[in-house]
Protein backbone atom coordinates (compact mmCIF):
# COMPACT_ATOMS: atom_id res chain seq x y z
CA UNK A 1 0.00 0.00 0.00
CA UNK A 2 1.02 3.69 -0.18
CA UNK A 3 1.87 5.37 2.55
CA UNK A 4 2.53 9.22 3.34
CA UNK A 5 5.90 10.22 4.20
CA UNK A 6 6.19 10.37 7.69
CA UNK A 7 6.73 13.21 10.42
CA UNK A 8 7.56 11.51 13.52
CA UNK A 9 6.88 14.23 15.97
CA UNK A 10 3.52 14.94 14.34
CA UNK A 11 2.72 11.38 14.25
CA UNK A 12 3.81 10.59 17.47
CA UNK A 13 0.79 12.58 18.89
CA UNK A 14 -1.56 10.22 17.90
CA UNK A 15 -0.03 7.53 20.09
CA UNK A 16 0.37 9.50 23.27
CA UNK A 17 -2.73 8.14 24.50
CA UNK A 18 -1.45 4.53 24.08
CA UNK A 19 2.07 5.18 24.87
CA UNK A 20 2.54 7.94 27.74
CA UNK A 21 5.73 9.79 26.54
CA UNK A 22 6.28 13.20 25.55
CA UNK A 23 5.69 13.53 21.33
CA UNK A 24 10.10 13.99 21.05
CA UNK A 25 10.65 11.00 23.32
CA UNK A 26 7.68 8.82 21.13
CA UNK A 27 9.52 10.33 17.86
CA UNK A 28 12.77 9.61 18.63
CA UNK A 29 12.52 5.69 19.28
CA UNK A 30 10.08 5.26 16.29
CA UNK A 31 12.72 6.73 13.99
CA UNK A 32 15.89 5.47 15.59
CA UNK A 33 14.20 2.19 15.59
CA UNK A 34 13.91 2.24 11.52
CA UNK A 35 16.92 3.42 10.98
CA UNK A 36 18.81 0.63 12.33
CA UNK A 37 16.41 -1.42 10.28
CA UNK A 38 17.11 0.22 7.12
CA UNK A 39 21.21 0.50 8.41
CA UNK A 40 21.12 -3.72 8.72
CA UNK A 41 20.34 -4.89 5.23
CA UNK A 42 17.49 -4.40 2.52
CA UNK A 43 15.98 -7.92 3.19
CA UNK A 44 15.22 -6.07 6.85
CA UNK A 45 14.06 -3.47 5.32
CA UNK A 46 11.73 -5.89 3.07
CA UNK A 47 10.77 -8.37 6.33
CA UNK A 48 9.79 -5.37 8.36
CA UNK A 49 7.49 -3.44 5.41
CA UNK A 50 6.18 -6.85 4.82
CA UNK A 51 4.83 -7.58 7.98
CA UNK A 52 4.05 -3.89 8.30
CA UNK A 53 2.14 -3.64 5.16
CA UNK A 54 -0.02 -7.02 6.01
CA UNK A 55 -1.04 -5.90 9.25
CA UNK A 56 -2.41 -2.66 7.66
CA UNK A 57 -4.09 -4.47 4.80
CA UNK A 58 -5.60 -7.05 7.32
CA UNK A 59 -6.73 -3.96 9.47
CA UNK A 60 -8.57 -2.07 6.62
CA UNK A 61 -10.11 -5.86 4.88
CA UNK A 62 -11.54 -6.29 8.50
CA UNK A 63 -12.54 -2.70 8.76
CA UNK A 64 -14.36 -2.78 5.04
CA UNK A 65 -16.08 -6.31 6.29
CA UNK A 66 -17.00 -5.01 8.89
CA UNK A 67 -18.10 -1.72 7.94
CA UNK A 68 -20.03 -3.31 4.79
CA UNK A 69 -21.95 -6.18 7.41
CA UNK A 70 -23.13 -3.20 9.43
CA UNK A 71 -24.96 -1.18 6.48
CA UNK A 72 -26.57 -4.21 5.20
CA UNK A 73 -27.40 -6.07 8.51
CA UNK A 74 -27.66 -3.47 11.35
CA UNK A 75 -28.48 -0.03 9.15
CA UNK A 76 -31.26 0.79 7.18
CA UNK A 77 -30.80 2.15 3.49
CA UNK A 78 -31.94 5.07 4.07
CA UNK A 79 -29.89 6.11 6.82
CA UNK A 80 -26.75 4.99 4.13
CA UNK A 81 -28.49 7.21 1.74
CA UNK A 82 -29.27 9.98 3.95
CA UNK A 83 -25.30 10.15 4.95
CA UNK A 84 -24.30 10.37 1.90
CA UNK A 85 -26.96 12.83 0.64
CA UNK A 86 -27.58 14.50 3.50
CA UNK A 87 -26.94 18.27 5.14
CA UNK A 88 -26.78 19.95 1.41
CA UNK A 89 -25.56 16.67 -0.26
CA UNK A 90 -22.00 15.76 -1.68
CA UNK A 91 -20.48 18.98 -2.03
CA UNK A 92 -22.13 21.30 0.55
CA UNK A 93 -19.28 23.79 0.43
CA UNK A 94 -18.91 23.67 -3.31
CA UNK A 95 -16.69 22.51 -5.98
CA UNK A 96 -13.51 24.49 -4.33
CA UNK A 97 -13.85 22.31 -1.34
CA UNK A 98 -12.56 19.21 -3.76
CA UNK A 99 -9.24 21.33 -4.60
CA UNK A 100 -9.22 21.73 -1.09
CA UNK A 101 -8.87 18.63 -0.40
CA UNK A 102 -6.40 17.38 -2.96
CA UNK A 103 -3.20 18.27 -1.32
CA UNK A 104 -4.32 16.44 2.06
CA UNK A 105 -4.91 13.47 -0.59
CA UNK A 106 -2.05 13.10 -2.14
CA UNK A 107 0.09 13.80 1.02
CA UNK A 108 -1.52 11.06 2.93
CA UNK A 109 -0.94 8.75 -0.21
CA UNK A 110 2.28 10.03 -1.40
CA UNK A 111 4.63 7.30 -1.44
CA UNK A 112 3.14 5.11 -4.10
CA UNK A 113 6.60 5.62 -6.58
CA UNK A 114 8.51 4.02 -3.15
CA UNK A 115 6.92 0.36 -5.09
CA UNK A 116 8.87 1.21 -8.54
CA UNK A 117 11.93 2.21 -6.74
CA UNK A 118 12.11 -1.34 -4.48
CA UNK A 119 11.56 -3.36 -8.07
CA UNK A 120 14.46 -1.63 -9.48
CA UNK A 121 16.53 -3.46 -7.09
CA UNK A 122 15.17 -6.69 -8.00
CA UNK A 123 16.15 -9.15 -10.71
CA UNK A 124 14.41 -8.28 -13.11
CA UNK A 125 13.62 -4.51 -12.84
CA UNK A 126 11.56 -3.59 -15.97
CA UNK A 127 8.92 -6.51 -15.63
CA UNK A 128 8.80 -5.84 -11.78
CA UNK A 129 8.55 -2.17 -11.99
CA UNK A 130 5.68 -2.63 -14.29
CA UNK A 131 4.02 -5.37 -12.05
CA UNK A 132 4.16 -2.94 -8.97
CA UNK A 133 2.59 -0.20 -10.41
CA UNK A 134 -0.56 -1.68 -11.49
CA UNK A 135 -0.61 -3.41 -7.97
CA UNK A 136 -0.44 0.01 -6.79
CA UNK A 137 -3.01 1.73 -8.02
CA UNK A 138 -5.55 -1.36 -7.62
CA UNK A 139 -4.96 -1.50 -3.43
CA UNK A 140 -5.67 2.56 -3.58
CA UNK A 141 -8.80 2.24 -5.34
CA UNK A 142 -9.82 -0.98 -2.81
CA UNK A 143 -8.19 0.30 0.49
CA UNK A 144 -7.73 3.79 0.77
CA UNK A 145 -10.98 4.43 -1.80
CA UNK A 146 -13.15 1.39 -0.77
CA UNK A 147 -12.67 2.27 3.12
CA UNK A 148 -13.52 5.91 2.91
CA UNK A 149 -16.32 5.25 0.64
CA UNK A 150 -17.76 2.48 3.93
CA UNK A 151 -16.91 5.68 6.01
CA UNK A 152 -19.25 7.97 4.32
CA UNK A 153 -21.80 5.56 3.88
CA UNK A 154 -21.62 4.71 8.58
CA UNK A 155 -20.74 8.59 9.87
CA UNK A 156 -22.68 11.80 8.42
CA UNK A 157 -20.05 14.14 7.06
CA UNK A 158 -21.24 16.59 9.38
CA UNK A 159 -20.70 14.57 12.39
CA UNK A 160 -16.98 14.32 11.82
CA UNK A 161 -14.34 16.31 13.85
CA UNK A 162 -11.28 17.67 12.98
CA UNK A 163 -8.50 16.06 14.99
CA UNK A 164 -10.51 12.85 15.45
CA UNK A 165 -9.91 9.39 13.58
CA UNK A 166 -12.88 9.08 10.87
CA UNK A 167 -12.33 5.41 11.53
CA UNK A 168 -12.55 5.63 15.39
CA UNK A 169 -15.91 7.59 14.84
CA UNK A 170 -17.42 4.51 12.26
CA UNK A 171 -16.17 1.84 14.70
CA UNK A 172 -17.94 3.66 17.92
CA UNK A 173 -20.76 3.83 15.66
CA UNK A 174 -21.15 0.48 14.81
CA UNK A 175 -20.53 -0.35 19.06
CA UNK A 176 -17.08 -1.58 18.06
CA UNK A 177 -15.64 -2.19 21.98
CA UNK A 178 -12.12 -0.59 22.42
CA UNK A 179 -12.14 0.91 18.96
CA UNK A 180 -9.83 3.93 20.25
CA UNK A 181 -7.47 1.27 21.32
CA UNK A 182 -7.97 -0.67 18.08
CA UNK A 183 -6.94 2.34 15.92
CA UNK A 184 -4.01 3.22 18.22
CA UNK A 185 -2.46 0.06 17.31
CA UNK A 186 -2.91 0.35 14.01
CA UNK A 187 -2.31 3.63 13.91
CA UNK A 188 1.74 2.80 15.57
CA UNK A 189 2.00 0.21 12.64
CA UNK A 190 1.25 2.67 9.98
CA UNK A 191 3.77 5.04 11.63
CA UNK A 192 6.49 2.41 11.92
CA UNK A 193 5.47 1.47 8.10
CA UNK A 194 5.76 5.00 6.76
CA UNK A 195 9.27 5.59 8.28
CA UNK A 196 10.69 2.26 7.26
CA UNK A 197 9.57 3.28 3.51
CA UNK A 198 10.21 6.98 3.66
CA UNK A 199 14.05 6.66 5.26
CA UNK A 200 14.71 3.64 2.69
CA UNK A 201 13.24 5.81 -0.67
CA UNK A 202 15.11 8.96 0.59
CA UNK A 203 18.43 6.78 1.06
CA UNK A 204 18.40 5.45 -2.50
CA UNK A 205 17.55 8.82 -3.79
CA UNK A 206 20.69 9.94 -1.93
CA UNK A 207 22.77 7.68 -3.66
CA UNK A 208 21.62 8.25 -6.83
CA UNK A 209 21.97 12.25 -6.61
CA UNK A 210 25.92 11.27 -5.48
CA UNK A 211 26.43 8.77 -8.35
CA UNK A 212 25.53 11.96 -10.63
CA UNK A 213 27.77 14.26 -9.19
CA UNK A 214 24.70 15.93 -7.10
CA UNK A 215 25.65 15.08 -3.52
CA UNK A 216 28.48 14.36 -1.66
CA UNK A 217 30.74 10.84 -3.78
CA UNK A 218 31.06 9.65 -0.20
CA UNK A 219 27.58 8.82 0.44
CA UNK A 220 28.07 5.81 -2.69
CA UNK A 221 29.84 3.67 -0.16
CA UNK A 222 28.24 0.80 0.56
CA UNK A 223 28.27 -1.78 3.25
CA UNK A 224 29.31 -5.42 3.18
CA UNK A 225 25.51 -6.23 2.69
CA UNK A 226 25.36 -3.31 0.21
CA UNK A 227 23.53 -0.69 1.76
CA UNK A 228 24.32 2.59 1.86
CA UNK A 229 24.99 3.60 5.71
CA UNK A 230 25.73 7.14 4.81
CA UNK A 231 22.99 7.43 2.67
CA UNK A 232 20.35 5.81 5.11
CA UNK A 233 21.73 8.40 8.22
CA UNK A 234 21.81 11.68 6.16
CA UNK A 235 17.92 10.77 4.86
CA UNK A 236 17.49 10.33 8.86
CA UNK A 237 18.54 13.97 10.02
CA UNK A 238 15.33 15.00 8.39
CA UNK A 239 13.26 13.41 10.29
CA UNK A 240 15.85 14.41 13.92
CA UNK A 241 15.31 18.15 12.77
CA UNK A 242 11.48 17.67 12.63
CA UNK A 243 11.87 16.46 16.31
CA UNK A 244 13.39 18.94 17.31
CA UNK A 245 11.67 21.66 15.25
CA UNK A 246 8.66 20.06 17.11
CA UNK A 247 10.27 20.56 20.25
CA UNK A 248 11.58 23.97 19.98
CA UNK A 249 9.10 26.01 17.54
CA UNK A 250 6.00 23.74 17.46
CA UNK A 251 3.97 26.86 16.02
CA UNK A 252 7.23 28.30 14.39
CA UNK A 253 9.51 25.88 12.01
CA UNK A 254 7.54 22.45 12.54
CA UNK A 255 4.17 24.26 11.68
CA UNK A 256 6.19 25.64 8.64
CA UNK A 257 7.18 22.34 7.36
CA UNK A 258 4.19 20.68 7.73
CA UNK A 259 2.45 23.51 5.48
CA UNK A 260 5.44 23.32 3.37
CA UNK A 261 4.44 19.67 2.61
CA UNK A 262 1.28 20.74 1.13
CA UNK A 263 1.92 21.04 -2.35
CA UNK A 264 5.40 19.17 -2.26
CA UNK A 265 4.28 16.12 -3.35
CA UNK A 266 1.83 17.92 -6.00
CA UNK A 267 5.26 19.27 -7.26
CA UNK A 268 7.10 15.91 -7.10
CA UNK A 269 3.91 14.12 -9.23
CA UNK A 270 4.31 17.04 -11.92
CA UNK A 271 7.99 16.81 -12.56
CA UNK A 272 7.57 13.51 -12.77
CA UNK A 273 4.75 14.10 -15.47
CA UNK A 274 6.86 16.18 -17.31
CA UNK A 275 10.39 14.38 -17.03
CA UNK A 276 8.29 11.32 -18.53
CA UNK A 277 6.88 13.30 -21.50
CA UNK A 278 10.05 14.54 -22.29
CA UNK A 279 12.21 11.35 -22.25
CA UNK A 280 9.83 9.33 -23.75
CA UNK A 281 9.81 11.79 -26.39
CA UNK A 282 13.87 11.92 -27.09
CA UNK A 283 13.90 8.06 -26.86
CA UNK A 284 11.03 7.83 -29.42
CA UNK A 285 13.42 9.95 -31.53
CA UNK A 286 16.96 8.57 -30.85
CA UNK A 287 16.59 4.92 -29.46
CA UNK A 288 12.78 3.40 -29.98
CA UNK A 289 14.04 -0.02 -29.00
CA UNK A 290 14.52 0.98 -25.30
CA UNK A 291 10.65 1.68 -25.02
CA UNK A 292 10.02 -1.49 -23.87
CA UNK A 293 6.42 -0.48 -22.00
CA UNK A 294 4.07 1.37 -22.87
CA UNK A 295 2.01 4.42 -21.51
CA UNK A 296 -1.50 4.41 -21.50
CA UNK A 297 -3.10 7.02 -23.71
CA UNK A 298 1.01 8.50 -24.13
CA UNK A 299 1.16 11.59 -24.87
CA UNK A 300 -3.05 12.76 -24.04
CA UNK A 301 -2.94 10.76 -20.13
CA UNK A 302 0.39 12.42 -19.77
CA UNK A 303 -0.75 16.06 -20.76
CA UNK A 304 -4.51 15.90 -18.42
CA UNK A 305 -2.63 15.00 -15.43
CA UNK A 306 -0.26 17.82 -15.76
CA UNK A 307 -3.18 20.07 -16.18
CA UNK A 308 -5.02 18.76 -13.74
CA UNK A 309 -2.12 19.04 -11.13
CA UNK A 310 -1.56 22.73 -12.46
CA UNK A 311 -4.97 23.47 -12.27
CA UNK A 312 -5.11 22.73 -8.30
CA UNK A 313 -1.81 24.64 -7.82
CA UNK A 314 -3.47 27.41 -9.55
CA UNK A 315 -6.60 26.57 -7.31
CA UNK A 316 -4.82 26.99 -3.82
CA UNK A 317 -3.37 30.43 -4.58
CA UNK A 318 -7.05 31.85 -4.97
CA UNK A 319 -8.06 29.63 -1.82
CA UNK A 320 -7.07 31.56 1.42
CA UNK A 321 -7.00 29.14 3.56
CA UNK A 322 -4.71 27.05 1.06
CA UNK A 323 -2.59 30.00 -0.38
CA UNK A 324 -0.29 30.07 2.92
CA UNK A 325 0.73 26.02 2.09
CA UNK A 326 1.25 26.86 -1.46
CA UNK A 327 3.82 29.86 -0.73
CA UNK A 328 5.63 27.95 2.24
CA UNK A 329 5.74 24.72 -0.89
CA UNK A 330 7.08 27.32 -3.24
CA UNK A 331 9.68 28.48 -0.70
CA UNK A 332 10.74 25.42 -0.16
CA UNK A 333 10.82 24.52 -3.78
CA UNK A 334 13.09 27.67 -4.62
CA UNK A 335 15.46 26.85 -2.03
CA UNK A 336 16.07 23.17 -3.88
CA UNK A 337 16.14 24.97 -7.54
CA UNK A 338 18.58 27.17 -5.99
CA UNK A 339 20.62 24.41 -4.55
CA UNK A 340 20.64 22.64 -7.65
CA UNK A 341 21.86 25.31 -9.14
CA UNK A 342 24.32 25.98 -7.73
CA UNK A 343 25.80 22.32 -7.94
CA UNK A 344 25.33 22.09 -11.42
CA UNK A 345 28.20 25.02 -11.36
CA UNK A 346 30.57 23.07 -10.31
CA UNK A 347 30.23 19.74 -12.20
CA UNK A 348 29.16 19.19 -15.65
CA UNK A 349 26.90 15.62 -15.18
CA UNK A 350 25.87 13.34 -18.57
CA UNK A 351 22.56 12.47 -19.15
CA UNK A 352 21.81 8.59 -18.93
CA UNK A 353 25.24 8.23 -17.48
CA UNK A 354 26.23 4.30 -16.49
CA UNK A 355 25.32 3.49 -13.14
CA UNK A 356 28.30 3.44 -10.37
CA UNK A 357 30.54 0.17 -10.55
CA UNK A 358 30.16 -0.37 -6.64
CA UNK A 359 26.13 -0.16 -7.23
CA UNK A 360 24.41 -3.32 -7.77
CA UNK A 361 20.93 -2.67 -9.55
Amino acid sequence: MATRQPTPASDATSLQRWIPAPVWVIGLVLLSLMTAVNLLSVKSYGEFEYWFASIKVAAIIVFIVVGASYLFGFSSWHQTVNNLSGDHGFMPFGAMSIFAGVPTVIFAVGGAEIATIAAAESDDPGRNVASMTRSVILRVITFYVGSLFVIACIVPWASIKVGYSPFVAALETMHIPGAADIMNAIVLVAVLSALNSGLYVSSRIVFRLAERRDAPRALLTLSKSRVPRLAVLASSIVGYVAIVAAIVSPQGVFLYLVSASGAIMLFVYLSIAVSQIVIRRRLEATAPERLTFKMWLFPWLSWAVVAAIAGVLCAMGFDHALAGQLMASLASLAVVSAAYLLTRKRTHVQEFREPATNWKK
